[in-house]
């Protein structure tokens, strides 16, 4: 696969603690347009990789690249920087501002021209359902809206590259759906979109690939219908807790 056609590659990417290694040599390529979940079970190195991918935990050895840009390169770092977006798995929010003013602030960080960042902020305001709370303080906001403001952010400046941990969590259903429709019209406009998921049947409706980490090692990458072949397995979820277990029994 040409590097032209990547939005996200990390070759031989680890992350050591003291004597853990969470992230074990980690080569990953995700495709422009494409939307790639990230599974795992907890402690399977999923968060740290999302960590290393947007700058915010350095890696012990390996590279990363995003939107062809050098994310530890001093030179290209920032290029890198500008073109994601991400979504912690624990929303952070400068709670004594309104969702409005919360996302003019990261508006103006990123550069934006005020009258663009004024039309962008309605726009996602509107698709994500934040319009009648848009003057109220994000620390007022529930869960549930706390993660789609934090999304908000994460889209304000039209990113290449949106990078995902647990997005859907603490939505209600029609939220959830609401927020999966949306990944599917990112990704068609060429959005590139990194998710990590315990909702194995939304990895599998709406991701084009998915790779399976365990003990910080990609234990196996491809379609939902790849990896249903691979397992003899009728759903991911099947795949995901047949696969898991191979690979444990092989390594007692």
């Amino acid at each position: 696969m040409q590097n032209t056609t990547l939005a996200i590659r990390t070759q031989q990417l680890t992350r050591r603690y003291k004597q853990v290694t969470a992230v074990d040599g980690l080569d990953l390529a995700v495709r422009r347009g494409e939307i790639y979940g990230f599974l795992g079970a907890n402690g399977a190195g999923k968060t740290t990789t999302m960590k290393m991918l947007v700058g915010l935990l350095q890696p012990d050895a390996g590279q990363v690249w995003v939107d062809g840009h050098e994310m530890w390169s001093a030179s290209a770092s920032l290029a890198a920087k500008a073109a994601l977006g991400y979504v912690a798995d624990r929303t952070m929010l400068y709670e004594r501002l309104t969702g409005r003013e919360f996302l003019a602030f990261l508006a103006q960080l990123r550069g934006i021209p005020r009258h663009q960042a004024d039309e962008r902020i309605e726009q996602l305001l509107a698709i994500l359902d934040l319009n009648e709370r848009a003057e109220s303080a994000c620390g007022a906001y529930s869960f549930g809206m706390k993660r789609k403001l934090a999304l908000a952010g994460a889209l304000v400046h039209q990113p290449a590259v949106l990078i995902l941990d647990e997005p859907l969590n603490g939505l209600d259903p029609v939220s959830a759906r609401r927020l999966k429709d949306l990944f599917i019209e990112l990704a068609s406009g060429g959005t590139s979109i990194f998710l990590s998921t315990h909702d194995l049947a939304t990895a599998e409706s709406i991701c084009h690939r998915v790779g399976i980490i365990q003990r910080g090692r990609l234990l196996v990458e491809g379609s939902a219908a790849e990896l249903r072949q691979l397992a003899t397995a009728s759903n991911l979820e099947d795949v995901f807790l047949t696969l898991t277990a191979r690979e444990m029994e092989a390594t007692i």
